[in-house]
């Protein structure tokens, strides 16, 4: 009547865990070696981008020069294209920038041509003062030696390994003078259309991206349009105002070829930090060998060094904050490190672009995720209490 009964349920066992396999990529060297091969290709993409680059110099220094002067006057194209053709209004900016480039290189060429020989002049009898110097000293060489030292540069100078170096210089010369002259016409007829077209093009540019990125490439092509015009008119109101107070003291002194070294004040100024510095120092070396009205060179040399470092002082502390603005204001080391890799990369080119350039990186950092919204990683952190 009562069927049979059933054996208690067995306990089921606990399944025998599986060690799982963990993948050599997951731990703490895994993880730094695919962050090293990472590294690897950025650098090794960068080095790529930087080589092909100077290899088109003969095309990208036109183009890098050609937006940097149509970024300096795009408020002037466009208040002129408010009142005239915008083909009227390209061909007087194009004109007065050509006008004022090539009356500033001829008339320092001018000047210098016309003073080089009261230069020559002060120069020999400045290297007799410091040979006649070197002989009063308690360990200096005799005239015989240092006779025949000069015997053998002059030797050196005129001899057959240097007069052919001279001969293949002056082939490259030939060549560099005809990259020159296709450079700058490149760049003026490309700085045509940058200020023509302008916004045409950029425009032309922006039709791959969709949606947020079109907002953002439009940021950014207007934040980069604002700072590099903005950083060049800086530079060139503060460049103009240590021109003008470094060239007064050499006109006041009377040192030789002031206007030309007023005029290079004011193109080394474009080089931030040392360029303004070089300038002065070239101008104290001039004043060292002919003193001007001053019978003694030394003493207006000092007095040229004194003139260059109160107008430094008073462009870092007070014109740069004022006409350049903090927006645009990088820090010394950055200024530094982005001028040592322009000067390896591109010489004084380089040197003169790569702070405006790393002005305009540090804009478009400002604007990635809105108008005054950094990127992420570059937003400031509250202060906790």
């Amino acid at each position: 009547m009562f069927g049979r009964r059933s054996a208690p349920p067995r306990p089921i066992a606990p399944p025998v865990p599986v060690r799982a396999v963990q993948s050599p990529w997951r731990d703490g060297l895994g993880l730094l070696a695919i962050r090293s091969v990472q590294i690897i290709a950025v650098v090794v993409l960068a080095a790529g981008v930087i080589w092909g680059l100077r290899t088109l110099t003969v095309v990208v220094i036109p183009v890098l020069l050609a937006i940097v002067f149509a970024s300096a006057f795009e408020p002037v194209m466009k208040w002129l294209r408010a009142r005239m053709p915008s083909v009227l209004a390209t061909v007087i900016v194009l004109l007065g920038i050509v006008v004022v480039i090539g009356g500033v290189a001829w008339t320092m060429v001018r000047a210098v041509i016309s003073q080089w020989s009261d230069l020559y002049d002060s120069a020999v009898a400045g290297v007799n003062q410091v040979i006649e110097w070197v002989n009063q000293l308690p360990f200096a060489q005799n005239q015989a030696q240092i006779d025949e030292w000069w015997a053998s540069i002059q030797d050196f100078i005129g001899g057959s390994s240097i007069g052919s170096t001279i001969g293949s210089g002056a082939v490259a010369g030939v060549g560099a003078v005809a990259s020159f002259v296709t450079g700058l016409v490149l760049m003026v007829v490309v700085l045509f259309f940058f200020l023509k077209d302008g916004p045409v093009i950029w425009g032309f540019l922006l039709r791959p991206f969709r949606g947020e990125w079109f907002d953002r490439m439009e940021r950014i092509g207007t934040k980069s349009v604002n700072t590099l015009g903005a950083y060049v008119r800086g530079t060139a109101a503060v460049a103009a105002v240590d021109a003008i107070g470094i060239g007064l003291g050499l006109f006041i002194l009377d040192i030789p070829l002031a206007f030309p070294l007023t005029l290079l004040v004011f193109l080394l100024a474009f080089i931030p930090i040392v360029g303004a510095t070089l300038a002065g120092i070239l101008a104290a070396l001039l004043a060292l060998v002919d003193g001007g009205w001053m019978d003694n060179g030394l003493l207006a040399a000092i007095i040229v060094v004194a003139i260059v470092i109160v107008v430094n002082q008073l462009e870092g502390n007070f014109l740069q904050p004022v006409l350049m603005g903090r927006a645009l204001k990088l820090h010394s080391l950055v200024i530094l490190v982005a001028l040592v890799i322009g000067t390896s990369v591109a010489s004084i080119l380089g040197a003169i672009l790569s702070v405006p350039i790393t002005a305009v990186v540090w804009g478009i950092v400002q604007v990635w995720d809105g108008e005054n919204l950094p990127a992420r990683w570059a937003r400031k952190k509250p202060v906790r209490a």
